[in-house]
């Protein structure tokens, strides 16, 4: 039995509905450097147009992001950005859906997400600050009927951008 992802794609190509990806993912001041480069992979596998990771004064090794991300590191467009650049020039273009536990959030998979969005998740340890919170146009939680209600940021990402993929595509 062959197991290699990349020839079981080259032999079962995933259809494309032949739209442009919409979406943007971005990840709010993460301080684990390996995070990131899940992330970056992440992105790479569901199509997104880019990744935004908003920075403050965290420091990270690209040598940890660059293993992680593996070859999507050079293939994937991604960049650091200020928080100011990110509500100036990425917010003024495009609408904002927050990966969030907060009131008014609605579950992930009874919402519908916009086509073209940028899926902001928080940081490992504090989340989304509520200035950024009330920006987005759209809260979305995902439901955890087990006993750990939390998750990881890299996996919550994948969790809710896979959920996009599903939403535009089937």
């Amino acid at each position: 039995m062959n197991t290699n992802s990349v020839q079981f794609f080259k032999e079962n190509p995933i259809e494309s509905t032949g739209k442009s990806t919409g979406l943007i993912l971005a990840a709010w001041k993460v301080s684990n450097s390996e995070n990131i480069g899940k992330i970056i992979r992440l992105a790479h596998n569901v199509g997104a147009a880019s990744v935004l990771f908003i920075v403050g004064d965290e420091q990270h090794r690209l040598s940890k992001v660059k293993k992680t991300a593996g070859f999507s590191f050079d293939q994937q467009n991604w960049t650091f950005i200020s928080e100011e650049k990110f509500l100036e020039e990425v917010l003024a273009e495009h609408p904002l859906t927050v990966l969030e536990t907060c009131d008014g959030a609605s579950d992930l998979f009874a919402s519908k997400i916009p086509g073209k969005t940028v899926l902001l998740a928080g940081s490992e340890s504090k989340g989304i600050p509520p200035h950024i919170i009330k920006k987005s146009t759209q809260q979305v939680y995902i439901p955890m009927p087990g006993g750990c209600k939390s998750m990881n940021i890299s996996n919550a990402l994948s969790v809710a951008a896979f959920e996009w993929f599903r939403q535009q595509n089937y």
